[in-house]
């Protein structure tokens, strides 16, 4: 069964696996507001999200890395989150989402089921921010999705992460087909050098680390503290010995993807 992906922003995902249909970290406010992240950082959202939310149809999951930032969940993103059958976060996100919301803490997993296609979700360990920043900022987590006939393996999505030794466990745990990593660099200059999520060569190591099928990068447009682009990570990724494997999407077109 494929997979099949649909870039709308940032790290908003549609994936739609035969006709179940997830969400991951919905962001669909306009352009040009100015957002307040804590500790004195913000940022200006730069981009149109791709798909109006409107224009989404039924979403039976959202997957979302954690919902304290709104470079990952905004105020449109959060009208959305009724609207689907089930939220997976994490734990304290779940704590204040309430309603809908399942927290998972790491490697804990739950389920999703439709028209005889069943996902297990796993959580998995995601360290938002260098320098143990992570303590301060907030409890985010990665996913990984498994289903009956995957040929190259499991599905996972980083979540915003930096590289850290935690990561090695996932590749042992699991055997990864499609990595999706939210890379970017993000970075605020009252912080100096803490950067909150990957960069192109920590993904590299990712993909080093887990042997994927596929990499497909996501969160490296529309927003000003992204401190780099996707061409400049296209060319780390070109000079890698992995560049055939990485697989970039346009945004709001949807895209299989053999999983």
């Amino acid at each position: 069964m494929n997979l099949r992906l649909t870039h709308i922003s940032t790290a908003t995902l549609l994936i739609e696996i035969g006709s179940l249909r997830l969400l991951t970290d919905p962001v669909f406010d306009p352009a040009g507001g100015r957002y307040f992240f804590g500790y004195g950082t913000d940022s200006i959202k730069l981009t149109e999200p791709s798909i109006r939310p409107q224009d989404l149809g039924k979403i039976d999951a959202t997957l979302l890395s954690h919902d304290h930032h709104d470079d990952n969940l905004d105020r449109a993103g959060r009208v959305l989150l009724p609207l689907a059958k089930k939220v997976i976060t994490t734990s304290a996100g779940a704590r204040r989402l309430k309603n809908n919301a399942i927290g998972l803490k790491t490697w804990q997993s739950t389920t999703i089921k439709a028209d005889g296609i069943e996902i297990k979700i796993t959580a998995t360990p995601a360290h938002h921010g260098t320098l143990g920043s992570h303590l301060i900022v907030g409890e985010t987590t990665g996913f990984i999705l498994e289903w009956a006939g995957q040929k190259h393996g499991a599905l996972y999505i980083s979540g915003d992460t930096v590289w850290f030794n935690g990561l090695h466990e996932v590749a042992q745990r699991f055997k990864i087909g499609t990595a999706i990593l939210h890379i970017g660099a993000a970075r605020f200059p009252i912080m100096g050098p803490i950067r909150f999520t990957l960069n192109a060569k920590e993904a590299l190591q990712i993909a080093h680390a887990f042997n994927p099928h596929a990499v497909i990068p996501i969160h490296y447009e529309g927003w000003k503290h992204f401190k780099e682009t996707g061409a400049d990570a296209g060319k780390v990724f070109e000079a890698s010995d992995i560049k055939e494997k990485i697989h970039w999407l346009t945004l709001g077109k949807s895209e299989e993807i053999e999983s």
